[in-house]
């Protein structure tokens, strides 16, 4: 993008809309995490409360619990509740498709310099951003601070850009140090997000799925797989969704069938090894001419 580039324009303004949603909705979530809290209720308020702000959720909201980093979200019966637990929460939101997107370790197992360590790393990286910043740089800042706290960065996920109707897009921001990244521009609005943890680093993908998202827009014969393509098009269009969301019988059914035929895709639970812990915390911001505007703090 060039210099000239309108950041009071239009778009600029749904980001920023959402970012302040964004933020109350937030505050409203750390309250109510506390043992012996609902997963499912934590989630369907905060994703209640952003449609009375608005707006609507980018995503479905993400709740993960010790090892777990990324993908997690309550089942439609889900009667999980919390323990004396590392508990990562991911929310995004978005206005005509402009989004935000933030996280937030809220700690009840009592590892507080782990939940520093991400923080700082974010608060690092946020200083340095401006026009012509090389993302490679950020990465390593990000890596730097986290192993300072004698933690690992989990470097096989990423801070991301933001598009419209796209939760993830270029430039991807690592947690990491490498060779050679991208330059940000001004009117860049990207989301970073360093993760840290006493475990090794890199995160696999487990076996459960609540979040999908539209592969491509094929014809289906099934009548519920068909009413559940045509709630997914219009409601969600490109962004992620949750099975709880699809008004539909036996949705976990219908969705098997979607992916059978490419249609929808999932993201699996992603996880640190076992016993291990993760925190996360994520801004998004715009690149200004001077620096950056954080739209979620």
């Amino acid at each position: 993008m060039s210099t000239d580039v309108d950041l009071d324009g239009e778009q600029y303004e749904k980001h920023r809309e959402a970012g302040e949603i964004l933020q109350t909705v937030r505050e409203e979530a750390v309250e109510r995490i506390e043992v012996g809290a609902s997963h499912l209720e934590l989630v369907e308020h905060v994703e209640s409360r952003i449609r009375e702000l608005g707006a609507e959720p980018a995503f479905p909201m993400n709740v993960c619990v010790d090892e777990e980093a990324a993908h997690g979200t309550p089942s439609i019966d889900d009667d999980s509740t919390f323990g004396e637990e590392m508990i990562n929460i991911d929310i995004g939101v978005h206005v005509d498709g402009w989004i935000a997107d933030a996280a937030i370790t809220v700690d009840l197992s009592g590892n507080d310099e782990l939940v520093e360590a991400s923080a700082e790393a974010l608060d690092a990286a946020i200083e340095m951003v401006e026009p012509g910043i090389d993302t490679g740089v950020l990465g390593d800042v990000i890596g730097r601070t986290i192993e300072g706290y004698g933690y690992q960065p989990v470097v096989n996920l990423t801070g991301h850009g933001l598009g419209h109707y796209e939760q993830h897009t270029s430039p991807n921001i690592p947690n990491k140090k490498i060779p050679e990244g991208v330059e940000l521009e001004v009117g860049d609005v990207v989301a970073i997000e360093p993760f840290a943890t006493d475990g090794r680093g890199r995160v696999g993908e487990g076996n459960a799925e609540q979040i999908f998202a539209l592969e491509n827009d094929s014809s289906v014969r099934n009548r519920k797989a068909r009413e559940a393509l045509d709630q997914i098009t219009e409601e969600f269009q490109t962004l992620p969704f949750a099975t709880r969301w699809l008004d539909v019988d036996r949705p976990e059914m219908t969705l098997r069938r979607l992916k059978q035929r490419d249609i929808v895709h999932g993201y699996p639970i992603l996880k640190e090894k076992k016993g291990s812990l993760v925190s996360q915390k994520e801004h998004t911001l715009i690149v200004t001419d001077d620096g950056c505007e954080v739209i979620t703090r």
